[in-house]
């Protein structure tokens, strides 16, 4: 979802198909490069507001088609990360940068403490709000999904290459990610790893600790290699490979769940 000047900027989350009843809740907290009109574009340059330091190319797709598949229900940002990231906590500098990589976010520069909370205020907790809202209502359905994150990554990351095509991550609760990898063997031709690109010591896993652990929901962060994701036919190829992950790794976990019954 790239920039879109008509959007109401008061709405920085999307849920999609709220009536899910399959055995999922997905994510996608990196799911746009909009920039509300209030923030005066960051001070970027129009080179910079596609790159992936603006948003997580491919990912809405690929968890759209996920949304799809599995019936679950969807909650995505509809606002860039470099105005507020919502997998970080509001204390992390991360959650609002005035570096990413390379590029430089003038509009992140000293920022106060009221224009800080402003962020957190219309961006971050209206989408905590969406995701424990959702995961409520489930629950009090009768239903525990399995939460799972979305996002993609650059190939060439300060210069160095990254070989690994999909990452399984995840924080003290490893029992989705250990059921995926125990079905990698599904995919012989990719480079699928653990904790790779990135890993809990590199902070990114706060969405999987406030909704996931806290919640007591089986959960796990896909980080998919964004070259992998350019056109419907790559992503379509994409999405039919972690359901060859997810489907088996849900149901191992579900049959596993002592008198649970998950979604």
């Amino acid at each position: 979802m790239q920039g879109n000047p008509n959007r109401d900027d008061s709405d920085a989350v999307e849920v999609l198909n709220p009536q899910g009843r399959g055995a999922a809740l997905i994510l996608c907290e990196h799911a746009s490069n909009h920039i509300p009109a209030r923030y005066q574009g960051l001070g970027l340059s129009d080179s910079d507001r596609q790159s992936h330091a603006a948003w997580d190319p491919g990912a809405r797709d690929v968890a759209l088609g996920l949304m799809q598949a599995l019936d679950a229900p969807l909650i995505a940002s509809t606002v860039s990360r470099l105005v507020y990231d919502c997998n970080r906590p509001p204390e992390a500098p991360s959650a609002m940068p005035d570096q990413s990589e390379y590029i430089t976010v003038p509009g992140n520069r000293d920022l106060n403490e009221a224009d800080r909370a402003e962020r957190v205020q219309t961006v971050y907790t209206p989408f905590c709000t969406a995701v424990s809202d959702m995961i409520a209502a489930r629950k009090a359905a009768g239903l525990v999904p399995h939460l799972i994150t979305i996002h993609s990554f650059t190939p060439v990351y300060f210069g160095t290459h990254r070989d690994c095509e999909i990452g399984i991550l995840h924080d003290s609760d490893s029992r989705l990610a250990d059921a995926m990898l125990n079905e990698a063997h599904q995919l012989p031709a990719r480079v699928i790893r653990r904790n790779d690109p990135y890993g809990p010591d590199d902070g990114v896993t706060h969405s999987l600790k406030l909704h996931g652990i806290a919640q007591g929901l089986p959960n796990v962060m896909i980080e998919i290699r964004n070259d992998l994701l350019v056109g419907a036919e790559a992503q379509a190829a994409m999405i039919g490979e972690l359901l060859t992950l997810l489907r088996p790794a849900m149901a191992t976990l579900d049959q596993q769940a002592p008198g649970g019954t998950h979604a």
